[in-house]
């Protein structure tokens, strides 16, 4: 009887400075795509608030990650998914997903979409709005996931079952964006930290 073949492990390599290339090619300098996937998460159709939101990346140093690549995913205002396991309708043209990249001077990242409203949690239990953030850089081998909460949701950030299982005040903050009032309309400023003693609450899933 043959033995099994035992296989050897994949080497891994991190997300490197090609990445923008095939994620984001338009930001690489590369126009091939009519449309990318880009900044506007919500479409003009969409219902609600609207909001931008930035931010910016930095390592264990302080320093501004820039080349950092950030998916956002998110709910309609009513709380909805644009997907087929949620089953209730949401705007012509709202994807509630989206791609941004930090800009390679500043590492700044910014998109824009409307204020989400609450979603079905586990045993039924709402969630605050939120929006969901999965990061990649060049040093990082796992991408990286966390949300976005907002400062004006008290009692549902008080109930959410995700900031619920953080007992640290001090971590739990580091989910709550910053809402900043502007002529050309609301801004959120999410800033998030890799390392450090801020460090960005990172979410197992």
């Amino acid at each position: 009887m043959n033995k099994p073949r035992i296989l050897k492990e994949t080497p891994s390599q991190t997300a490197g400075p090609y990445v923008h290339i095939g994620l984001a090619p338009r930001a690489a300098g590369f126009d091939i795509y009519e449309q990318e996937l880009g900044t506007d998460i919500a479409g003009p159709e969409a219902k609600g608030e609207r909001i931008r939101v930035t931010g910016c990346v930095f390592d264990a140093t302080g320093a501004p990650v820039r080349d950092a690549l950030i998916e956002a995913w998110q709910a309609n205002a009513e709380g909805h998914f644009p997907h087929p396991e949620d089953g209730r309708a949401t705007e012509p043209g709202f994807r509630g997903w989206g791609r941004v990249i930090s800009d390679f001077e500043s590492g700044e990242w910014a998109f824009d979409t409307i204020r989400p409203g609450p979603v079905p949690g586990p045993r039924g239990q709402l969630q605050a709005p939120h929006i969901a953030l999965w990061l990649v850089a060049r040093g990082i081998n796992i991408g990286l996931h966390t949300r976005l909460y907002f400062p004006e949701e008290e009692a549902a950030n008080a109930a959410d079952p995700v900031l619920c299982a953080i007992p640290d005040p001090r971590r739990r903050a580091t989910l709550i964006a910053r809402r900043i009032e502007r002529e050309e309309g609301v801004t959120y400023r999410f800033d998030i930290r890799i390392q450090g003693a801020d460090e960005t609450v990172f979410l197992d899933i």
